[in-house]
């Protein structure tokens, strides 16, 4: 039998690898980024078109398919994959970093210094207790409860590939003591999550734990050789990774490091971290897998991925400049947006009267700029070229060029 993870090669500078997750629903070329289908749909898109930018699995959330359409109707339709007719490997997440994020916010409330708002924060915590989490629902106001078991239990019914452990997400903000005792916490619901995986799993699923501890050095090391060292095949690095970028490659630093040290072949996962400058990094630092909205998210906003270091990789299509723009996002991208000669004045004038085919054509391109961007560094790790290929992309080298310049 192949093992989770088939590491192929190592950079020998870094903490960098490629490899395959072998998984029930195929495999997974790894360093990979994974797309959000949050409600079981990547917004704008069929599973096709994903497949075809070159993804070998998304996320699905297990909060909102909790609450909406409910994990016993997506189990009975055949589970996820059946469901959204997608035949590739799906990971889903435990829901804690979002019943969690009712009560403290998310990271972005945290920086911006805002109040929790939006859809996942419209509910609230009622209580954060041993068992597990009271809160109220979003959706229609009502008390639901979600403990470690509830957690695998809808992940079980969503026959995801890879679910994740039921953890306590916490902030920035708060106390030392409150980190050192939720992570504690979490360990304890690990181990239920664990043998309720073990008598229950669906065919074929594998868990991950979650590494916490926050951003104090000590908690995040011991919290990291803890999970590691249990049954649970791989890992997942979440929780808050600190207030800027220098603090957040630091604190996945001492996770990875830890991991390398007592456990090299589980894989990895770093949970909701996406920016291109974060790619880069965390694959240098050992990363397997990432997830975020922030392609996705951005281009229903009108934002586009270029390679623009000076603009955090990005333009504004929404902007007045672009109205009389007659180039494409990006020159010589093979996307199916810019390799069909839209321009960047009709992409503008679509966002401009709220047409929907302008958030699918940028979702498309942004997804389609990052499925070549980490194809360039999985192809740069096994070529020995790592230190050169990530100089250039932080530089502002288009994704693909890379590989054209080496073959």
């Amino acid at each position: 039998m192949a093992p989770l993870l088939e590491i192929q090669h190592r950079d020998p500078g870094s903490l960098a690898r490629t490899g395959v997750l072998n998984l029930a629903h195929g495999q997974v070329r790894t360093p990979a980024f994974v797309p959000l289908a949050t409600k079981g749909t990547i917004k704008g898109l069929e599973p096709r078109e994903v497949r075809a930018l070159g993804y070998d699995m998304v996320l699905g959330n297990t909060f909102h398919l909790f609450l909406a359409p409910g994990h016993e109707l997506v189990r009975d339709q055949g589970g996820l994959h059946e469901f959204m007719r997608w035949e590739e490997p799906i990971v889903t997440d435990s829901g804690g970093f979002q019943v969690f994020s009712m009560g403290h916010g998310t990271v972005a409330d945290e920086i911006k210094g805002r109040a929790p708002t939006g859809s996942d924060r419209a509910g609230a915590i009622l209580a954060i207790e041993e068992e597990g989490v009271r809160f109220r629902s979003y959706i229609d106001g009502g008390e639901r409860f979600m403990a470690p078991e509830t957690s695998m239990e809808v992940q079980a019914a969503l026959g995801s590939d890879i679910a994740l452990a039921f953890d306590e997400c916490t902030p920035f903000h708060v106390t030392r003591d409150y980190t050192e005792r939720s992570t504690e916490r979490t360990h304890r619901w690990l181990d239920r999550c664990i043998a309720w995986h073990d008598e229950h799993r669906p065919a074929g699923q594998v868990l991950y734990s979650i590494s916490q501890g926050g951003v104090h050095e000590d908690l995040r090391r011991a919290a990291t050789r803890h999970v590691a060292q249990t049954a649970a095949p791989g890992v997942a690095i979440g929780g808050s990774l600190g207030a800027d970028k220098p603090q957040m490659y630091e604190v996945v630093s001492w996770a990875t490091d830890e991991l390398e040290r007592v456990a090299p072949g589980k894989p990895r996962h770093l949970l909701g971290i996406g920016e291109i400058d974060d790619l880069v990094r965390g694959v240098e630092l050992g990363i397997d897998t990432f997830d975020c909205a922030m392609p996705t998210r951005i281009g229903r906003h009108g934002m586009a991925l270029v390679p623009d270091p000076s603009r955090r990789w990005r333009i504004d299509l929404t902007k007045g400049r672009m109205k009389q723009a007659r180039e494409p996002i990006m020159a010589d991208c093979p996307c199916p947006a810019c390799s069909q000669g839209f321009t960047r004045a009709y992409l503008h004038y679509l966002f401009s009267a709220h047409e929907l085919t302008a958030l699918r054509l940028v979702t498309l391109h942004n997804l389609a700029f990052i499925a070549r961007l980490m194809a360039d560094l999985r192809g740069a790790i096994a070529t020995g070229t790592l230190p050169q290929a990530a100089a250039a992309i932080r530089a502002g080298a288009a994704p693909g060029a890379l590989a054209a310049a080496a073959a």
